[in-house]
């Protein structure tokens, strides 16, 4: 079986090649290809993965290209984990917004925005490929902003797209840790659109224990309450993903970003510094242990200077590094085996949540095998249904606009988008990212 990443010099991949190591049992005669438009990225990966292997003792059948074309050959699997314009492009998607007092964030809203018109064209022709070399493999997308890339991927693919996301299996780790119980043992109620959802029912033995949860003091060790506030979760009764406090503390967010270095110039700044150690590297485990060393950092001031919160973290770096390689292997299993999993991924809405249209794309609980993904019955809470429907409007008015390639209808689809205050202001960041950004010029024509 061939699983082909496009994107796979990024500094993710060692995590996602751990873990298919982890399952070859699971996955029998698995090999990876490993396709990124920068060879010398890939020669680091390959580094590190020579380190897991000595760690491990054993490792997987590993090829690496810049040629999109073998890459994608034959390819059972592709997993895309792409962004567009890199690191750079991403210090404008927060810059730019924060200008005109905008939040500025990689998915959320503007920052989101301007990724889209830059990931989207790309996955686009990544998926034109695919029909060529390899027509009946399935599309795990990690690339963001998730679920409109996913929704605009299944344009030319169909039902054999699925987009997976690591924030809604953080949260219900998070919550299944406050009530000590097992995840493993729990099913979640879970609803909504990528980094705008609800966890809205934890249930064991046909009892819900979300309530009990809400209404006890444990309800503060977890993560994404402490970051919205314990008092606005319990008015609510369901506890949101983490990028919800992007909706509900809006003024907190753009005083604790005035000033500070914005997550994007850091990661940039800290990217180079991985490949200088990389680089230096001249043994395996020293490679290893520089991205260990790396990939902690970048863990410990996962949204510190937007929140002003401290980061939690433990020994395993690797388990603290987010589960998107987690839930793509997941899906690959589910799928390749032929094993129902009840998976939280991006797919069509076929009814799932019933105040949406069925063929737009939602992040909810799906059943996933071999046939695909069917989602199962979700919710999210009635006070914020509108503001789900307004993030969805946004998302189809903007894949509608990178179709049309007209800068008008980009402004347009950015201005209703709910953390937008103006058309003047969605005018003026539309520029400003065709200005700086000739991925985003490129696409967008004047009118």
């Amino acid at each position: 079986m061939k699983i082909t990443v496009v994107g796979g010099g990024g500094s993710r991949t060692p995590l996602l090649y751990h873990g298919v190591v982890q399952r070859m049992g699971d996955l029998p005669g698995v090999e990876l290809m490993l396709h990124d438009t920068s060879a010398p990225w890939l020669a680091r990966v390959r580094k590190v993965i020579g380190g897991i292997d000595e760690a491990l003792g054993v490792g997987v059948p590993t090829t690496t290209t810049t040629d999109l074309d073998v890459a994608l050959d034959s390819a059972d699997f592709v997993l895309t984990a792409i962004r567009a314009g890199g690191f750079d492009a991403r210090r404008s998607d927060e810059a730019v917004p924060l200008a005109h007092g905008v939040v500025g964030q990689e998915t959320v809203g503007p920052g989101g925005f301007g990724l889209a018109l830059r990931n989207i064209p790309a996955l686009a022709d990544i998926a034109r490929v695919m029909r060529r070399r390899c027509p009946d493999a399935w599309l795990v997308n990690l690339a963001n902003p998730a679920g409109m890339a996913t929704e605009g991927l299944g344009q030319q693919l169909g039902d054999r797209v699925i987009g997976v996301c690591d924030s809604p299996v953080a949260l219900m780790r998070g919550v299944a840790d406050a009530l000590s119980e097992d995840p493993g043992e729990l099913h979640f109620d879970y609803g909504g659109l990528n980094h705008l959802g609800w966890l809205t029912g934890v249930w064991r033995r046909g009892r819900d224990l979300l309530p009990g949860l809400i209404e006890s003091p444990r309800l503060e060790v977890v993560d994404e309450v402490r970051l919205i506030g314990a008092d606005r979760v319990r008015a609510l009764g369901a506890v949101p993903n983490e990028y919800l406090y992007f909706y509900e503390r809006t003024a907190d967010v753009l005083a604790n970003v005035s000033g500070n270095e914005s997550r994007g110039a850091f990661l940039a700044g800290h990217r180079r510094d991985l490949a200088a150690a990389l680089d230096e590297a001249t043994t395996p485990p020293a490679a290893l242990a520089a991205y260990r060393a790396s990939l902690r950092q970048r863990q410990d001031t996962y949204l510190v200077t937007e929140s002003g919160m401290v980061a939690r973290s433990s020994d395993d770096v690797f388990a603290d590094a987010g589960g998107y390689h987690e839930m793509a292997l997941s899906v690959v299993q589910a799928i390749a085996c032929d094993r129902p999993t009840v998976v939280v991924v991006n797919t069509r809405n076929r009814g799932a949540l019933s105040f949406l249209p069925d063929d737009v794309v939602v992040e909810v609980p799906a059943v996933v095998h071999a046939a695909g993904a069917f989602p199962l019955a979700a919710d999210v809470p009635a006070a914020r249904r509108q503001l789900v429907e307004r993030v969805k409007a946004f998302e189809q008015a903007t894949l509608r606009a990178i179709t049309s390639r007209s800068r008008r209808e980009a402004a347009a689809a950015l201005a209703t988008h709910p953390l937008v205050p103006t058309q003047s202001a969605a005018d003026a960041i539309v520029a400003q990212y065709a200005a700086r950004m000739p991925l985003v010029s490129a696409l967008l024509r004047a009118s």
